[in-house]
Protein backbone atom coordinates (compact mmCIF):
# COMPACT_ATOMS: atom_id res chain seq x y z
CA UNK A 1 0.00 0.00 0.00
CA UNK A 2 2.87 2.35 0.78
CA UNK A 3 4.20 2.01 -2.76
CA UNK A 4 0.82 3.06 -4.21
CA UNK A 5 0.67 6.12 -1.98
CA UNK A 6 4.20 7.07 -2.97
CA UNK A 7 3.44 6.76 -6.70
CA UNK A 8 0.21 8.77 -6.27
CA UNK A 9 2.07 11.48 -4.37
CA UNK A 10 4.86 11.70 -6.95
CA UNK A 11 2.35 11.97 -9.81
CA UNK A 12 0.38 14.74 -8.08
CA UNK A 13 3.57 16.58 -7.14
CA UNK A 14 4.91 16.34 -10.71
CA UNK A 15 1.68 17.77 -12.16
CA UNK A 16 1.54 20.43 -9.43
CA UNK A 17 -0.33 23.04 -11.46
CA UNK A 18 -3.19 20.70 -12.35
CA UNK A 19 -3.27 19.40 -8.79
CA UNK A 20 -3.35 22.93 -7.33
CA UNK A 21 -6.23 23.95 -9.59
CA UNK A 22 -8.25 20.87 -8.64
CA UNK A 23 -7.57 21.30 -4.91
CA UNK A 24 -8.42 25.01 -4.99
CA UNK A 25 -11.65 24.46 -6.92
CA UNK A 26 -12.90 21.70 -4.65
CA UNK A 27 -11.82 23.63 -1.53
CA UNK A 28 -13.88 26.64 -2.54
CA UNK A 29 -16.89 24.51 -3.40
CA UNK A 30 -16.76 22.85 0.01
CA UNK A 31 -15.87 25.97 1.99
CA UNK A 32 -18.16 28.69 0.62
CA UNK A 33 -21.50 27.05 1.63
CA UNK A 34 -20.22 25.95 5.04
CA UNK A 35 -18.44 29.24 5.73
CA UNK A 36 -21.54 31.18 4.69
CA UNK A 37 -23.70 29.07 6.97
CA UNK A 38 -21.33 29.59 9.90
CA UNK A 39 -21.38 33.37 9.39
CA UNK A 40 -25.16 33.48 9.07
CA UNK A 41 -25.64 31.40 12.21
CA UNK A 42 -23.23 33.57 14.17
CA UNK A 43 -24.92 36.72 12.90
CA UNK A 44 -28.31 35.34 13.89
CA UNK A 45 -27.18 34.42 17.41
CA UNK A 46 -25.29 37.67 17.93
CA UNK A 47 -27.99 39.98 16.58
CA UNK A 48 -30.74 38.15 18.43
CA UNK A 49 -28.90 38.21 21.76
CA UNK A 50 -28.13 41.93 21.51
CA UNK A 51 -31.65 42.84 20.38
CA UNK A 52 -33.48 40.69 22.94
CA UNK A 53 -31.59 42.43 25.77
CA UNK A 54 -32.92 45.84 24.66
CA UNK A 55 -36.67 46.14 25.42
CA UNK A 56 -37.74 49.28 23.54
CA UNK A 57 -36.09 51.93 21.38
CA UNK A 58 -37.63 55.33 20.62
CA UNK A 59 -36.38 57.50 17.76
CA UNK A 60 -37.44 59.81 14.96
CA UNK A 61 -39.55 58.23 12.25
CA UNK A 62 -37.50 56.72 9.45
CA UNK A 63 -35.86 53.38 8.77
CA UNK A 64 -36.46 51.08 11.78
CA UNK A 65 -33.41 48.98 10.86
CA UNK A 66 -31.04 51.96 10.71
CA UNK A 67 -32.28 53.19 14.10
CA UNK A 68 -31.93 49.78 15.77
CA UNK A 69 -28.47 49.10 14.35
CA UNK A 70 -27.35 52.55 15.45
CA UNK A 71 -28.55 51.96 18.99
CA UNK A 72 -27.30 48.38 19.29
CA UNK A 73 -23.98 48.70 17.45
CA UNK A 74 -23.26 52.43 17.06
CA UNK A 75 -22.91 51.73 13.35
CA UNK A 76 -24.75 52.14 10.08
CA UNK A 77 -26.23 55.33 8.70
CA UNK A 78 -26.95 58.24 11.02
CA UNK A 79 -30.74 58.35 11.55
CA UNK A 80 -32.68 61.57 11.88
CA UNK A 81 -32.16 63.14 15.33
CA UNK A 82 -34.84 63.71 17.93
CA UNK A 83 -35.03 66.13 20.85
CA UNK A 84 -33.69 65.38 24.29
CA UNK A 85 -37.03 66.51 25.67
CA UNK A 86 -38.53 63.22 24.44
CA UNK A 87 -36.34 61.31 26.90
CA UNK A 88 -37.59 63.56 29.69
CA UNK A 89 -41.18 63.01 28.56
CA UNK A 90 -40.74 59.22 28.72
CA UNK A 91 -39.34 59.50 32.25
CA UNK A 92 -42.25 61.68 33.36
CA UNK A 93 -44.76 59.01 32.32
CA UNK A 94 -43.43 56.73 35.04
CA UNK A 95 -43.85 53.79 32.70
CA UNK A 96 -40.19 53.29 31.87
CA UNK A 97 -36.68 54.40 32.62
CA UNK A 98 -35.29 56.48 29.75
CA UNK A 99 -31.65 56.24 28.68
CA UNK A 100 -30.78 58.84 26.01
CA UNK A 101 -28.14 58.12 23.36
CA UNK A 102 -26.38 60.52 21.03
CA UNK A 103 -24.23 58.64 18.52
CA UNK A 104 -22.92 60.90 15.83
CA UNK A 105 -19.31 61.88 16.44
CA UNK A 106 -16.08 59.90 16.14
CA UNK A 107 -12.50 59.98 17.41
CA UNK A 108 -10.10 58.66 14.77
CA UNK A 109 -12.82 56.41 13.39
CA UNK A 110 -14.04 55.09 16.74
CA UNK A 111 -17.67 56.00 17.55
CA UNK A 112 -18.32 58.31 20.50
CA UNK A 113 -21.47 57.28 22.35
CA UNK A 114 -22.99 60.05 24.43
CA UNK A 115 -25.21 58.71 27.21
CA UNK A 116 -25.77 58.68 30.97
CA UNK A 117 -24.41 56.47 33.74
CA UNK A 118 -27.63 54.45 33.62
CA UNK A 119 -26.43 52.93 30.34
CA UNK A 120 -23.44 51.31 32.07
CA UNK A 121 -25.70 49.65 34.63
CA UNK A 122 -28.10 48.55 31.88
CA UNK A 123 -25.35 46.94 29.75
CA UNK A 124 -23.44 45.72 32.84
CA UNK A 125 -20.29 47.57 31.82
CA UNK A 126 -17.69 47.97 34.54
CA UNK A 127 -14.46 49.91 34.80
CA UNK A 128 -11.34 47.72 34.70
CA UNK A 129 -8.79 50.52 34.97
CA UNK A 130 -9.17 54.08 36.19
CA UNK A 131 -12.57 55.45 37.19
CA UNK A 132 -15.97 56.35 35.81
CA UNK A 133 -16.53 59.69 34.06
CA UNK A 134 -17.94 62.28 36.44
CA UNK A 135 -17.83 65.65 34.69
CA UNK A 136 -17.91 67.48 31.37
CA UNK A 137 -15.10 66.62 28.96
CA UNK A 138 -14.32 63.18 30.41
CA UNK A 139 -14.74 59.85 28.65
CA UNK A 140 -14.10 56.12 29.07
CA UNK A 141 -12.92 53.73 26.36
CA UNK A 142 -14.00 50.23 25.45
CA UNK A 143 -11.42 47.48 25.98
CA UNK A 144 -10.72 46.94 22.27
CA UNK A 145 -10.30 50.66 21.58
CA UNK A 146 -7.88 51.02 24.48
CA UNK A 147 -5.88 47.94 23.46
CA UNK A 148 -5.66 48.88 19.78
CA UNK A 149 -4.66 52.49 20.44
CA UNK A 150 -2.58 51.86 23.55
CA UNK A 151 -4.74 54.13 25.70
CA UNK A 152 -4.45 54.46 29.47
CA UNK A 153 -6.30 56.64 31.98
CA UNK A 154 -5.18 60.29 31.89
CA UNK A 155 -4.51 60.08 28.14
CA UNK A 156 -6.23 62.53 25.79
CA UNK A 157 -8.70 61.64 23.03
CA UNK A 158 -9.41 64.21 20.33
CA UNK A 159 -12.78 64.14 18.59
CA UNK A 160 -12.68 64.19 14.81
CA UNK A 161 -13.80 67.27 12.91
CA UNK A 162 -16.97 66.64 10.92
CA UNK A 163 -15.92 68.88 8.04
CA UNK A 164 -12.30 69.90 7.60
CA UNK A 165 -13.35 72.73 5.28
CA UNK A 166 -15.86 74.27 7.70
CA UNK A 167 -13.63 76.97 9.23
CA UNK A 168 -16.60 78.36 11.16
CA UNK A 169 -17.44 75.04 12.77
CA UNK A 170 -16.66 73.93 16.32
CA UNK A 171 -13.12 72.91 17.12
CA UNK A 172 -12.44 69.24 17.86
CA UNK A 173 -12.76 68.59 21.58
CA UNK A 174 -9.81 67.25 23.52
CA UNK A 175 -11.39 64.82 25.98
CA UNK A 176 -9.72 63.36 29.03
CA UNK A 177 -9.77 59.56 29.24
CA UNK A 178 -10.44 58.62 32.86
CA UNK A 179 -11.22 54.90 32.57
CA UNK A 180 -11.02 51.76 30.49
CA UNK A 181 -13.89 49.28 30.49
CA UNK A 182 -13.48 45.58 31.13
CA UNK A 183 -13.79 43.45 27.97
CA UNK A 184 -17.31 42.12 27.37
CA UNK A 185 -17.15 40.63 23.87
CA UNK A 186 -19.86 43.08 22.79
CA UNK A 187 -19.85 46.22 20.59
CA UNK A 188 -19.18 48.22 23.77
CA UNK A 189 -15.55 47.13 23.50
CA UNK A 190 -15.14 49.13 20.28
CA UNK A 191 -16.59 52.52 21.20
CA UNK A 192 -15.77 55.52 23.39
CA UNK A 193 -18.33 56.59 25.98
CA UNK A 194 -18.87 60.16 27.12
CA UNK A 195 -21.57 62.02 28.99
CA UNK A 196 -24.27 63.22 26.64
CA UNK A 197 -23.45 66.83 27.57
CA UNK A 198 -19.89 66.22 26.35
CA UNK A 199 -21.23 65.17 22.94
CA UNK A 200 -23.28 68.37 22.85
CA UNK A 201 -20.06 70.21 23.57
CA UNK A 202 -18.49 68.47 20.56
CA UNK A 203 -21.56 69.51 18.57
CA UNK A 204 -20.85 73.15 19.40
CA UNK A 205 -24.00 73.64 21.48
CA UNK A 206 -21.90 74.67 24.46
CA UNK A 207 -18.58 76.40 24.77
CA UNK A 208 -16.17 77.91 27.21
CA UNK A 209 -14.11 81.03 26.66
CA UNK A 210 -12.02 83.53 28.52
CA UNK A 211 -13.83 85.77 31.01
CA UNK A 212 -14.66 88.96 29.11
CA UNK A 213 -15.20 90.82 32.37
CA UNK A 214 -11.50 90.58 33.16
CA UNK A 215 -9.33 93.58 32.16
CA UNK A 216 -6.89 91.44 30.15
CA UNK A 217 -9.79 90.31 27.89
CA UNK A 218 -10.63 93.88 26.79
CA UNK A 219 -9.36 93.25 23.26
CA UNK A 220 -12.05 90.61 22.78
CA UNK A 221 -14.98 92.85 23.81
CA UNK A 222 -17.20 94.05 20.99
CA UNK A 223 -19.81 95.86 23.08
CA UNK A 224 -20.81 96.47 26.71
CA UNK A 225 -24.43 97.42 27.29
CA UNK A 226 -26.60 97.20 30.42
CA UNK A 227 -24.22 94.80 32.09
CA UNK A 228 -24.18 92.53 29.03
CA UNK A 229 -20.83 91.89 27.36
CA UNK A 230 -20.65 90.90 23.70
CA UNK A 231 -17.41 89.34 22.43
CA UNK A 232 -15.87 89.67 19.01
CA UNK A 233 -14.25 87.08 16.76
CA UNK A 234 -10.94 87.32 18.59
CA UNK A 235 -12.33 85.76 21.78
CA UNK A 236 -10.40 82.58 22.59
CA UNK A 237 -12.66 79.54 22.87
CA UNK A 238 -11.42 76.55 24.82
CA UNK A 239 -11.32 73.11 23.16
CA UNK A 240 -10.47 71.28 26.37
CA UNK A 241 -12.21 71.19 29.72
CA UNK A 242 -9.75 71.65 32.56
CA UNK A 243 -9.93 72.40 36.27
CA UNK A 244 -9.17 76.05 35.52
CA UNK A 245 -11.75 76.70 32.80
CA UNK A 246 -14.61 74.29 33.57
CA UNK A 247 -16.57 77.10 35.17
CA UNK A 248 -16.58 79.07 31.91
CA UNK A 249 -18.42 76.40 29.92
CA UNK A 250 -22.10 77.06 29.40
CA UNK A 251 -24.94 75.90 27.16
CA UNK A 252 -27.12 78.09 24.99
CA UNK A 253 -30.84 77.59 24.63
CA UNK A 254 -33.09 74.94 26.15
CA UNK A 255 -31.38 71.55 26.60
CA UNK A 256 -34.73 69.89 25.90
CA UNK A 257 -34.32 70.98 22.28
CA UNK A 258 -30.82 69.51 21.95
CA UNK A 259 -30.39 66.55 19.59
CA UNK A 260 -30.13 62.90 20.54
CA UNK A 261 -30.15 59.79 18.37
CA UNK A 262 -32.59 57.66 20.35
CA UNK A 263 -33.93 56.70 23.73
CA UNK A 264 -33.67 53.21 25.20
CA UNK A 265 -36.82 52.69 27.25
CA UNK A 266 -36.76 50.14 30.08
CA UNK A 267 -40.42 49.57 31.04
CA UNK A 268 -41.44 48.38 34.50
CA UNK A 269 -43.31 45.40 33.09
CA UNK A 270 -45.15 44.22 29.99
CA UNK A 271 -48.23 46.28 30.86
CA UNK A 272 -46.13 49.43 31.11
CA UNK A 273 -44.46 48.53 27.80
CA UNK A 274 -47.84 48.15 26.09
CA UNK A 275 -49.08 51.48 27.48
CA UNK A 276 -45.89 53.25 26.40
CA UNK A 277 -46.08 51.78 22.89
CA UNK A 278 -49.67 52.94 22.64
CA UNK A 279 -48.57 56.55 23.05
CA UNK A 280 -46.61 56.35 19.78
CA UNK A 281 -49.23 54.79 17.52
CA UNK A 282 -50.69 58.05 16.21
CA UNK A 283 -49.86 58.84 12.58
CA UNK A 284 -49.20 62.44 13.61
CA UNK A 285 -46.58 61.31 16.14
CA UNK A 286 -43.11 62.33 14.82
CA UNK A 287 -41.43 59.49 16.70
CA UNK A 288 -41.52 55.72 16.46
CA UNK A 289 -41.16 53.10 19.16
CA UNK A 290 -39.65 49.74 18.29
CA UNK A 291 -38.99 46.36 19.79
CA UNK A 292 -35.47 45.68 18.48
CA UNK A 293 -35.96 41.92 18.47
CA UNK A 294 -38.89 42.27 16.04
CA UNK A 295 -36.83 44.45 13.68
CA UNK A 296 -33.89 42.04 13.81
CA UNK A 297 -36.17 39.04 13.22
CA UNK A 298 -37.42 40.63 10.00
CA UNK A 299 -33.84 41.26 8.90
CA UNK A 300 -32.82 37.69 9.67
CA UNK A 301 -35.81 36.29 7.80
CA UNK A 302 -34.61 38.13 4.69
CA UNK A 303 -31.03 36.98 5.25
CA UNK A 304 -32.10 33.35 5.65
CA UNK A 305 -34.11 33.50 2.44
CA UNK A 306 -31.16 34.90 0.54
CA UNK A 307 -28.90 32.27 2.12
CA UNK A 308 -31.11 29.45 0.84
CA UNK A 309 -30.93 30.76 -2.71
CA UNK A 310 -27.16 31.23 -2.48
CA UNK A 311 -26.61 27.74 -1.08
CA UNK A 312 -28.81 26.19 -3.76
CA UNK A 313 -26.80 27.99 -6.43
CA UNK A 314 -23.53 26.89 -4.85
CA UNK A 315 -24.70 23.26 -4.73
CA UNK A 316 -25.40 23.32 -8.45
CA UNK A 317 -22.08 25.00 -9.09
CA UNK A 318 -20.36 22.45 -6.87
CA UNK A 319 -21.90 19.56 -8.76
CA UNK A 320 -20.66 21.09 -12.01
CA UNK A 321 -17.18 21.55 -10.58
CA UNK A 322 -17.01 17.98 -9.30
CA UNK A 323 -18.19 16.68 -12.67
CA UNK A 324 -15.47 18.74 -14.34
CA UNK A 325 -12.90 17.33 -11.91
CA UNK A 326 -14.08 13.83 -12.74
CA UNK A 327 -13.70 14.59 -16.44
CA UNK A 328 -10.15 15.82 -15.80
CA UNK A 329 -9.28 12.54 -14.09
CA UNK A 330 -10.82 10.52 -16.95
CA UNK A 331 -8.92 12.48 -19.58
CA UNK A 332 -5.77 12.13 -17.52
CA UNK A 333 -6.30 8.38 -17.47
CA UNK A 334 -6.50 8.28 -21.28
CA UNK A 335 -3.35 10.35 -21.58
CA UNK A 336 -1.58 7.99 -19.19
CA UNK A 337 -2.39 4.87 -21.23
CA UNK A 338 1.28 4.14 -21.96
CA UNK A 339 2.07 4.57 -18.27
CA UNK A 340 -0.62 2.04 -17.40
CA UNK A 341 0.73 -0.39 -19.99
CA UNK A 342 4.18 -0.08 -18.43
CA UNK A 343 2.77 -0.85 -15.00
CA UNK A 344 1.00 -3.94 -16.39
CA UNK A 345 4.26 -5.16 -17.93
CA UNK A 346 5.95 -4.67 -14.57
CA UNK A 347 3.36 -7.00 -13.04
CA UNK A 348 0.74 -4.60 -11.70
CA UNK A 349 -2.79 -5.97 -11.78
CA UNK A 350 -5.84 -4.02 -12.88
CA UNK A 351 -6.91 -3.80 -9.24
CA UNK A 352 -3.58 -2.23 -8.25
CA UNK A 353 -3.83 0.33 -11.05
CA UNK A 354 -7.40 1.19 -9.99
CA UNK A 355 -6.18 1.57 -6.40
CA UNK A 356 -3.45 3.94 -7.64
CA UNK A 357 -6.03 6.12 -9.41
CA UNK A 358 -8.27 6.04 -6.34
CA UNK A 359 -5.34 7.13 -4.14
CA UNK A 360 -4.75 10.16 -6.37
CA UNK A 361 -8.43 11.13 -6.30
CA UNK A 362 -8.67 10.64 -2.52
CA UNK A 363 -5.48 12.67 -2.10
CA UNK A 364 -6.92 15.62 -4.02
CA UNK A 365 -10.35 15.50 -2.36
CA UNK A 366 -8.88 14.85 1.09
CA UNK A 367 -6.50 17.81 0.83
CA UNK A 368 -9.34 20.04 -0.38
CA UNK A 369 -11.60 18.87 2.47
CA UNK A 370 -8.85 19.55 5.03
CA UNK A 371 -8.28 23.06 3.67
CA UNK A 372 -12.03 23.75 3.60
CA UNK A 373 -12.30 22.57 7.21
CA UNK A 374 -9.41 24.84 8.24
CA UNK A 375 -11.00 27.83 6.50
CA UNK A 376 -14.36 27.09 8.12
CA UNK A 377 -12.74 26.87 11.56
CA UNK A 378 -10.95 30.17 10.93
CA UNK A 379 -14.22 31.76 9.85
CA UNK A 380 -15.95 30.54 13.00
CA UNK A 381 -13.12 31.86 15.19
CA UNK A 382 -12.96 35.28 13.52
CA UNK A 383 -16.62 35.59 12.57
CA UNK A 384 -17.83 37.39 15.70
CA UNK A 385 -15.12 40.02 15.51
CA UNK A 386 -15.70 40.47 11.79
CA UNK A 387 -19.44 40.92 12.23
CA UNK A 388 -18.92 43.50 14.99
CA UNK A 389 -16.57 45.51 12.79
CA UNK A 390 -18.96 45.37 9.82
CA UNK A 391 -21.91 46.52 11.94
CA UNK A 392 -19.98 49.34 13.63
CA UNK A 393 -18.41 50.56 10.38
Amino acid sequence: MRDLLYLAWRHLAYHRFKTAVLVLSITLILYVPTGLRVLVRQARDQLTARASSTPLVIGAKGSPLELVLRVLYAGGEDPAPMRYGEAERVSRTGLAQAIPLYIRHHAQGDPIVGTTLDYFAFRRLRIAEGRQMTRLGECVAGAEVARRRGLRPQDAILSSAENLFDVAGAYPLKMRLVGVLAPTGTPGDRVIFADIKTTWLIEGLAHGHEDLARPEAAAGVLERRAGKVTGNASVVEYNEVTDDNIGSFHFHGDPASYPITAVIALPRDEKAAALLMGRYQSAAQPHQILRPIEVIDKLLATVMTVERFVVATLVLLGATTLATAGLVFLLSLRLRRREMETLVRLGASGRRIAALMAAEIVGVIGTAAALAGLLTWTTAAAGRDLLDRLLID
